[in-house]
């Protein structure tokens, strides 16, 4: 077992809060057991040069004060829930109104914001890190252990593994990993220039709070058609105040994993690939990012970075029409991510 990597990040001496960095070559991820959450990814470009491409803070105090929740692992719903409520088994569950009178990423205290437990690392491989919600977390049902592990896969993939198991009562479940990616590297300015394709021909509209309506519908002919690869500034000024929106997936039926995006930066070369085993991904343009002062004294602006947060959809306990985020006890939440980095 390798030793952790001593935090220099401020923190009080009583939190056993430490940075966990994984490397293998030239790329290098580190994530901390606040909030299980995603500090830097370190990648060569196309001529070796080497950048930390996903945005964050200096200290952990920062982390703890964060209103953009750069790196979290989001739960125990990730994205929104309208009304701040939702109905299971008769039971009516009211939870914090943390966001325009609904509830946004599990609440006012969800997981990004609690000391998780590491339980294995090992640096040229992975990291794994536990927490168990207690019933009436954040408003929520019954005891939930939850597991994520942070994992190399051969040379350039990096994949997290999340899973929940209820331990006495039926709760929704929908963890997601909130990390804001600027593959020219976080001080190369916004993300205009990247060009995305999103393997997903429809969308969940949402009302002016960012609530779904509950229709389906398709990007076919609108500024959110990613099917075909361009940059994300092509058509933004159609998009007022920029991208946030749910994308529902193509070809999820029948597969382990399946492609959810591709992102490319040209000047740098660097090239994401994602897939994922989850119905759907927010597409996300960090359009409520305000001089977020990040690493190294960088000051972050409005579209400085792009989130794929896969995901089931949002509000799906107030929408039986959506797929159904409803866990048992019994069983068991599996949602995996793998991300492939090129430079060309």
């Amino acid at each position: 077992m390798v030793e952790p990597t001593l935090c220099t990040l401020p923190v009080t001496a009583t939190e056993e809060i430490k940075v966990y960095e994984l490397k293998k070559g030239d790329f290098s991820v580190k994530i901390t057991n606040y909030g299980a959450t995603v500090l830097s990814v370190i990648l060569p470009d196309k001529h070796g040069k080497l950048d930390d491409v996903v945005l964050g803070y200096n200290s952990i105090n920062d982390y703890k004060n964060d209103t953009t929740y750069f790196g979290g692992l989001i739960g125990r719903v990730a994205n929104r829930i309208g009304g701040a409520k939702f109905k299971l088994n008769g039971v009516e569950y009211k939870l914090p109104a943390n966001d325009h009178g609904n509830t946004l990423h599990g609440g006012s205290r969800g997981f990004c914001d609690v000391i998780w437990t590491v339980e294995d690392y090992q640096e040229d491989s992975h990291v794994t890190l536990t927490y168990n919600s207690f019933d009436g977390e954040q408003g929520f049902p019954g005891d939930l252990s939850v597991k994520v592990t942070y994992m190399f896969i051969g040379a350039n993939k990096l994949a997290l593994d999340m899973q929940a198991t209820p331990l006495n009562k039926a709760t929704p479940v929908n963890l997601a990993s909130h990390t804001y990616w600027n593959l020219g590297g976080a001080t190369s300015g916004n993300i205009f220039s990247h060009t995305i394709q999103i393997f997903g021909s429809k969308i969940t509209p949402v009302d002016d709070k960012l609530i779904p309506t509950g229709q389906i519908t398709p990007v076919k002919g609108t500024a959110y058609d990613f099917l075909q690869p361009r940059t994300i500034g092509s058509k933004f000024s159609e998009i007022p105040g920029g991208y946030d929106i749910n994308y529902v997936l193509d070809n999820t039926e029948g597969k382990h994993l399946h492609r959810v995006a591709i992102v490319h930066e040209s000047k740098s070369g660097r090239k994401m690939e994602l897939w994922t085993n989850k119905p759907g991904v927010q597409f996300y343009t960090s359009n409520m990012l305000e001089n977020a002062k990040g690493k190294g004294g960088l000051v972050y602006h409005k579209y400085g970075a792009l989130c794929l947060e896969t995901q089931g959809f949002p509000d799906s306990v107030n929408h039986p029409n959506f797929p159904s985020q409803i866990v048992n006890p019994g069983e068991t939440y599996k949602h995996i991510m793998v991300y492939r980095f090129t430079a060309l």
